[in-house]
């Protein structure tokens, strides 16, 4: 029973060889799709763990199978592993850096929310290196950066959600998704579209904490400068940013 499995092992990676070396060096669009069939379910077994997390599961799949596109289109024959094997990260990486591109409600420059994604790591060792957990100071050290920008990383993780833009506000499938109604690009429609959307969450915080996110995000200020303006230290500006964009994140849940 051994032998007949291993042999079907072997046939089957023969196969695949024969159709990335038809795709590579004939140029076969047949034998791509013959590969993309069968790692399809490869995909949908990698997208289904990040299900549940505010995008649709379909959605999730598309990103993955642009995934698997990339790796069979950069798999070199020399390698000596299978399809499957090499596109598995290719695939991950493409889902992941859908939900940290697409996934922020506020804009965030990209060193920012890449930062984030690599402080979580960084914490989790240092509290178990150091037995506690980490100062801001302590964190910055170990990423190489400043306590500022550590401080205006942990703020923007909470501007983070992975709310889909193109559902329909009832939330129903089968419904068509209202971006494909604008028929050309207008640069404020954007911006007005999100004030629609936020005023109501807005309106939940306080006087002082509106005025805060409007000097963070309007105006553009780091927290020291907000915390001068506001008479408040550095610190607690930044957890009252943090707050209100929880809140904000929860209303608009």
């Amino acid at each position: 029973m051994r032998d007949a499995k291993h042999e079907a092992k072997a046939r089957i990676r023969a196969e695949e060889r024969e159709l990335l070396r038809l795709y590579h060096e004939e140029g076969s669009t047949s034998a791509r799709e013959q590969l993309v069939q069968r790692h399809l379910p490869l995909v949908r077994s990698l997208a289904r763990r990040y299900a549940g997390r505010g995008e649709p599961l379909e959605d999730i799949e598309q990103v993955g199978a642009i995934g698997l596109l990339k790796a069979i289109d950069r798999f070199e024959l020399e390698r000596d592993v299978s399809l499957g094997t090499y596109a598995t990260p290719n695939v991950v990486g493409e889902i992941k850096r859908h939900f940290r591109d697409k996934g922020w409600a506020i804009r965030v420059p990209r060193a920012l929310q890449e930062l984030n994604a690599r402080m979580s790591l960084t914490i989790d060792r240092l509290t178990s290196k150091l037995g506690h957990s980490p100062s801001v100071g302590e964190i910055a050290v170990a990423l190489g950066t400043t306590s500022e920008e550590v401080l205006e990383a942990l703020e923007v993780g909470s501007a983070y959600t992975t709310l889909s833009l193109s559902a329909s506000p009832a939330g129903e499938e089968g419904e068509s998704d209202p971006l494909d109604a604008i028929g050309e690009e207008d640069l404020g429609f954007e911006r007005s579209e999100d004030r629609v959307s936020l005023a109501p969450a807005l309106g939940t915080l306080a006087p002082r904490e509106r005025e805060i996110l409007r000097m963070r995000f309007e105006e553009g200020l780091p927290q020291t400068q907000i915390a001068e303006r506001v008479g408040l230290s550095q610190m607690h500006v930044s957890r009252l940013i943090r707050k209100s964009l929880t809140v904000m994140r929860d209303e608009l849940q």
